[in-house]
């Protein structure tokens, strides 16, 4: 790990379940104090921050806060004060024809899963250019780089999750700010409850490792990711089992 980045403050998004706990979880084993943010489920993110304050010996901070609303997520900003890392994970998705889509479904998506970028990102990005220092990882998904069907919300935010991964590298380069992100395939988390056990089934059989990820093996990527070399950044790693890679 960088020198500069031991014992300081990773920020993670959608931190109360799945992915972001398992983030938590991760970071802290390497001594990253913690500011953990979820919309509304605050007793499972204050179990969160217990278990891995408890285990682990490190400070870890809370708050509830929609992403998707620019004036909430400036007023977590200034309540986490430095942040060194910073990780976009909250994201939602629709299942369904775009046709049944309405507007207000359609902007939620697009608010949290990519507008959020832009609200914690411009806020967060002027004191890592003052440190000439710091890291940025968005959450993105396989369907952003090969779009889904009955997704194509989800797909479409993902896919400007990764455009805005690609730009926001090669401005803040000269900065020594590192910015990628992780394109996930089936990860067993809460988000696909809305497929059936034989939907599951087939999902895997196409995986060719045959089964999905676990949050677990999610979480420690993104420690992997935080604990890269300076030079890889604007990149989109893709891990989903060997399935559309």
């Amino acid at each position: 790990m960088d020198n500069q980045l031991k014992k300081k403050k990773a920020l993670i998004t959608g931190a109360s379940r799945g992915i972001g706990a398992a983030a938590a979880k991760a970071l802290a084993q390497d001594g990253h104090d913690l500011f953990l943010v979820c919309k509304s489920s605050g007793e499972a993110l204050e179990k969160v921050a217990r278990e891995v304050s408890q285990r682990y010996g490190i400070c870890c901070e809370t708050a509830l806060c929609d992403v998707s609303k620019a004036d909430q997520v400036e007023t977590m900003i200034k309540k986490a004060g430095e942040i060194h890392v910073l990780i976009n994970n909250a994201a939602i998705s629709y299942v369904g024809l775009l046709t049944d889509m309405s507007l207000e479904e359609w902007q939620q998506v697009m608010d949290t899963n990519l507008n959020a970028l832009f609200y914690t990102c411009r806020l967060v990005v002027p004191q890592m250019v003052h440190r000439k220092a710091g890291k940025i990882l968005n959450i993105s998904s396989v369907w952003g780089n090969a779009g889904a069907s009955m997704e194509v919300a989800y797909s479409a935010s993902k896919g400007g999750v990764n455009s805005f991964t690609k730009a926001l590298a090669r401005e803040l380069a000269p900065s020594n700010i590192q910015v990628n992100a992780l394109a996930f395939g089936v990860i067993d988390t809460e988000m696909n409850a809305c497929f059936s056990e034989e939907e599951i089934r087939m999902l895997e059989d196409e995986i060719p490792v045959g089964r999905m990820g676990t949050a677990q093996e999610a979480g420690e990527m993104i420690r992997l990711m935080v604990n890269a070399p300076g030079y890889l950044t604007g990149q989109i790693l893709t891990m989903d089992g060997g399935w559309i890679s």
